[in-house]
């Protein structure tokens, strides 16, 4: 100060030299005042709220972090003693940038604004630049302050994320769209560990237990859901072979019982009566006849006509004792059965395309199994199998793998299995729901955990391992084969490492919060 008052008082006398007495000191003190106005009151200039020390005249960015330049005041001085000026602002904790004088809430995240100082000191002998210099300044700052090339990250998914703005990620560099810095590179499947600490305590608070990765024998073990249905080659379809009309039905409805040679229905067919009086013609011009040989095959061939019309052998000699025809001729049951399906009732012509109904033998019965995509090498054509009938109060019936169907559901998929099962006590019907059980073979000296304990995120596998007593870790394992509540475990585990079985999420939540904060404090750096 002592220079400038100095400099003031020989300007003083210049003019009053160059201009005489007549000319007023008073005005020429106050034109020199208004020049140190013009010089100390400038324009608002632009600063960046993360490196105070860049300012700019116009708007822009930040050359160290790009982040768009906020305005503010320039630095002022008097022409007295130069003294700190410290302001007192408030700001965002999440966005600096977000600054007022008063408090509030910051209008991007709604979070309370803090009150911070910023203190301004100016320096008795700093001669401020013109602003072309200053922008001379920015361009060195640029060069200097250049962000140094991403080194390359070995392993995991690169992103790019906003060191300010976490949640701003993008697949490709750029600036954020909320601040302007440069997204950083990031590596989002980082294998370094992140270790927990827990005491005993919060452990026991936390219900936290564990288990041991031990080597056993894991059996290819299948649970899964089945339908009983009828074997399909025990079915039978019964079709008249001639026109006619049905007479007298003997079977009332679907799912009645029927044995072998029960009567099922009467029908009268004038194809059937022409069929029996050639057959009784024959069996006269045979008996009137002396050629004897020649007239038995033709009884013979009518004999064979009316078995293949439908007529059983037993009606046929029947006929030939009676010697009468017909009109009404009974039909039998050939196999003992259920009906699964009447087409027909009294009265109705029916054709030989027409099915009259069907039987289905139950003494055996099929259960359909369906199995996933990824277990269908586990299994082959006769393995053992249990089926277990909850509905009926059926625990466990022993069978095998019967056929493995050679196409997977293509809604589903998943794969057909059969299992044939014994139902002498006709206990089992047809679409019931059962629980089957396959068994296909024993995977030995494999490295397992239980199955609770992994952490399954659609994209990897995560296990929390116990280091010490009081520090767990996250760590990402290989999954091979899940059988009965154990996991085979690939990679990742040594025999002997302590998994946590109850209460893992809440650890694994924890490091990958301090895993991300790594992350991002590592890429960020000025």
């Amino acid at each position: 100060m002592n220079t400038k008052k100095q400099k003031s008082a020989l300007l003083l006398l210049g003019a009053s030299l160059a201009f005489g007495p007549g000319m007023p000191a008073m005005v020429l003190a106050k034109d020199h005042q208004q020049h140190q106005a013009a010089q100390t009151n400038e324009a608002a200039i632009y600063h960046c709220p993360m490196h105070p020390e860049v300012e700019s005249h116009e708007p822009g960015r930040c050359p160290k972090c790009k982040m768009f330049l906020v305005p503010g005041a320039g630095a002022s001085s008097s022409s007295g003693e130069q003294q700190a000026a410290v302001q007192k602002n408030y700001t965002c904790p999440m966005h600096p940038e977000v600054e007022s004088h008063e408090p509030g809430r910051c209008p991007k995240c709604n979070m309370f604004l803090v009150e911070k100082e910023e203190e301004e000191e100016a320096e008795p002998q700093a001669e401020q630049k013109p602003a072309e210099d200053h922008s001379a300044h920015q361009a060195a700052q640029k060069d200097i302050f250049a962000k140094p090339a991403a080194s390359p990250m070995e392993g995991g998914k690169v992103k790019y994320v906003c060191p300010m703005h976490a949640h701003i990620i993008s697949d490709e560099p750029g600036t954020c769209p909320i601040c302007g810095m440069d997204l950083e590179k990031v590596e989002m499947g980082s294998s370094q560990e992140v270790q927990v600490d827990v005491s005993g305590n919060m452990q026991q608070a936390l219900a936290l237990r564990v288990a041991k990765a031990e080597r056993g024998t894991l059996w290819r073990f299948v649970s899964t859901v089945g339908q009983i249905g009828y074997d399909e080659s025990q079915i039978l379809h019964i079709h008249a072979r001639v026109n006619g009309w049905i007479e007298k039905l003997q079977v009332s409805a679907v799912g009645d019982k029927v044995t072998k040679g029960q009567l099922l229905y009467e029908i009268y067919s004038p194809d059937l009566v022409n069929a029996q009086d050639d057959y009784l013609l024959a069996l006269d011009t045979l008996k009137k006849s002396g050629d004897a040989e020649r007239y038995q095959e033709l009884v013979r061939k009518a004999g064979l006509r009316l078995e293949l019309l439908g007529m059983n052998e037993a009606q046929v000699k029947a006929l030939a004792k009676s010697r009468k025809t017909q009109y009404r001729v009974p039909f039998y049951a050939r196999e003992s059965g259920v009906i699964t399906t009447l087409n027909v009732r009294d009265g109705m012509y029916i054709q030989p395309m027409t099915e009259v109904m069907a039987l289905a033998d139950i003494s055996k019965v099929w259960v359909i199994a369906d199995v996933f995509e990824n277990e269908q090498s586990w299994l082959k054509v006769g393995q053992g199998a249990e089926v277990a009938v909850p509905a009926m109060g059926i625990s466990a019936i022993q069978g095998s793998i019967d056929y493995i169907y050679p196409e997977l559901d293509p809604v589903t998929r998943s794969l057909r299995v059969r299992v044939v099962l014994t139902n002498n006590d006709k206990e089992l019907r047809p679409n019931t729901l059962a629980k089957v059980k396959l068994y296909g073979g024993p995977k030995r000296n494999v490295l397992s955990i239980p199955q609770e304990a992994l952490i399954q995120t659609g994209s990897q596998n995560r296990v929390i391992v116990r280091n010490s007593d009081n520090s767990f870790v996250a760590k990402e394992v290989g999954v091979g084969m899940l059988s009965q509540g154990k996991a085979e475990i690939l990679s990742g585990l040594d025999d002997g490492d302590l998994v946590v079985t109850s209460g893992q999420f809440l650890l694994d939540s924890e490091a990958s919060l301090k895993g991300s904060l790594m992350r991002l404090g590592s890429g960020h750096q000025h």
